[in-house]
């Protein structure tokens, strides 16, 4: 039996808080430890955004999906270990809130459309 989309979606908002945790420990781009930690946790954020519904993802045309599992291709094949600590950190800084907003904006519709 696979998982439901919300314990995906709720998977994303803790792996969320991890890196704002990562954040707050220093910079990524100065801290080889956080700078991996950050990159797993990008990894891991990425792969459960390809487990929520199409139809969903299609209510939020502004979220990069289709980018966001591209992140993540290069992120698991990069094996020279060549990715921009700059290029991450912009990533995590740009675009992390909107996704952690579409995300919460999702299970509250599904929240109130369950009671």
């Amino acid at each position: 039996m696979s998982k439901s989309w919300q314990t995906y979606a709720l998977h994303i908002l803790d792996v969320a808080a991890k890196i704002a945790r990562i954040q707050a420990r220093g910079d990524l781009t100065q801290d080889e430890v956080l700078y991996d930690a950050a990159l797993r946790n990008l990894q891991t954020l990425s792969e459960a955004t390809q487990m929520l519904p199409d139809d969903l993802k299609a209510q939020f045309p502004a979220i990069p999906w289709r980018e966001i599992s591209g992140f993540r291709n290069i992120l698991v094949h990069n094996y020279l270990g060549d990715i921009d600590a700059l290029t991450v950190r912009s990533v995590i800084d740009r675009h992390l809130a909107s996704l952690i907003d579409c995300v919460q904006t999702l299970l509250a519709a599904d929240a109130s459309s369950n009671n």
